[in-house]
């Protein structure tokens, strides 16, 4: 574990307790919001606002990072919010409340995103940013293994017991708070800017940054809005013939595939490069699609979801990485919130449209569409303009 460092370990630790908390959860959220009265158009519009919420406070909470010079209260507080919302939900069961929990929820995650990014990228050298960003993004993604893993056999004792695995989940929370207090911001730290920061102050940034920076984040963007919620690639191994116990099975398999591969992946791009281990990525996720498209074979189906781990592996962590290798380091929490906050808006558009596909002409255009739509944007980076500079 060498260029690891005691700060690396910590974030990747609460980061780890974090999703074990929020993934136990993710599984049975939908059926929990239903036996309290929930339908499903308010459901959708609860998960839409509190996605929203997210998507826009990550650039604005990223820019403040950068202008105070501090880093570390916003992760305090951004995993102290996601914590307290577990059993909040519990506790409260009216629309309201459950509203008002939910957006804690993900206005945490908007509040911590930037920073904790930032950190990790000071953290490394350029030299060694994919290894870090992989092996925080394996740590983190060891969270969406054990968290649905506990809830599955939890509920294999207490079957419907739903509301007990909130108050559960608020245990693997307060392991994570308690660790982010170990953290410390360092004396040396950014020059503080002293200008004011409005709420959306930060899409300045986008006039202001490099040039290879908007040229990254469009071909990020573009892979994005074709790049839908994972629900469909399991609603389409559901309905080619695999159990409901299956399907979240075989959901757990692939982030156990995400998280083994995340870090040597992450090792491997700081030799070959960012840029091509990205490529990479997007080529195996281009394969997949077309293989669910045409696909009905379970084992063909386990072989794809591996596939689709490996490609997570390759882009999630290293795509943030090169981010910050390309930004201006003043500005690394803010160019991290940019694009994160653009990421979801157009994850949310990305939903959207593949939904409307996937209603009008079926399942196999819509997993064909998106194979083009990412083959294409995969070219985009090959012919980018290549930019002497490291990570790139």
């Amino acid at each position: 574990m060498k260029n690891i460092s005691r700060t690396v370990w910590i974030l990747s630790l609460v980061s780890l307790f974090t999703d074990t908390a929020s993934e136990m959860l993710y599984p049975i959220m939908p059926i929990y919001l239903e036996s309290i009265g929930f339908s499903i158009v308010l459901i959708g519009i609860l998960e839409g606002l509190a996605e929203a919420t997210a998507g826009l406070s990550k650039g604005y909470f990223g820019k403040q990072s950068d202008a105070t010079g501090k880093r570390v209260p916003f992760v305090q507080i951004g995993y102290s919010l996601s914590a307290i919302s577990k059993p909040m939900m519990a506790f409260f069961i009216y629309p309201l409340w459950i509203f008002f929990a939910r957006t804690i929820d993900r206005m945490g995650k908007g509040i911590r995103t930037g920073a904790r990014d930032a950190i990790l990228s000071e953290e490394a050298t350029p030299q060694t940013k994919g290894k870090i960003f992989g092996f925080h993004r394996s740590m983190d993604t060891l969270g969406a293994v054990l968290g649905p893993s506990l809830a599955l056999s939890y509920l294999y004792y207490y079957p419907q017991d739903y509301k007990t695995l909130f108050y559960i989940a608020f245990i693997p929370g307060l392991l994570a708070v308690g660790a982010s207090f170990l953290l410390k911001d360092k004396r040396k730290t950014i020059a503080i800017k002293k200008d004011k920061t409005s709420f959306f102050s930060f899409l300045n940034y986008w006039k202001s940054s490099p040039l290879m920076y908007r040229k990254v984040v469009i071909g990020l963007l573009a892979f994005t809005l074709f790049n839908s919620s994972d629900v469909f690639l399991l609603l389409k191994a559901k309905e080619s013939g695999l159990s409901d116990t299956a399907v979240i099975g075989i959901y757990i398999f692939y982030n156990l595939i995400y998280a083994l591969f995340a870090f040597p992946l992450g090792i491997l791009a700081d030799k070959i490069g960012l840029k091509k281990m990205l490529i990479l990525g997007i080529g195996i996720f281009s394969i997949v699609y077309f293989g669910m498209g045409f696909n009905h074979s379970i084992p063909i189906f386990i072989g794809l979801f591996s596939l689709y781990g490996i490609y997570a592996a390759a882009t999630e962590g290293i795509s943030k990485a090169w981010i910050s290798n390309i930004s201006d380091k003043e500005d690394i929490a803010t160019a991290i919130g940019t694009y994160s906050t653009f990421q979801s808006i157009f994850t949310m558009l990305a939903s959207s449209l593949a939904g409307i596909i996937w209603y009008q002409f079926g399942a196999k255009a819509t997993f064909i569409v998106t194979g083009v739509a990412s083959f294409l944007v995969m070219l985009y980076f090959i012919l980018m303009t290549k930019k002497r500079k490291q990570g790139s």
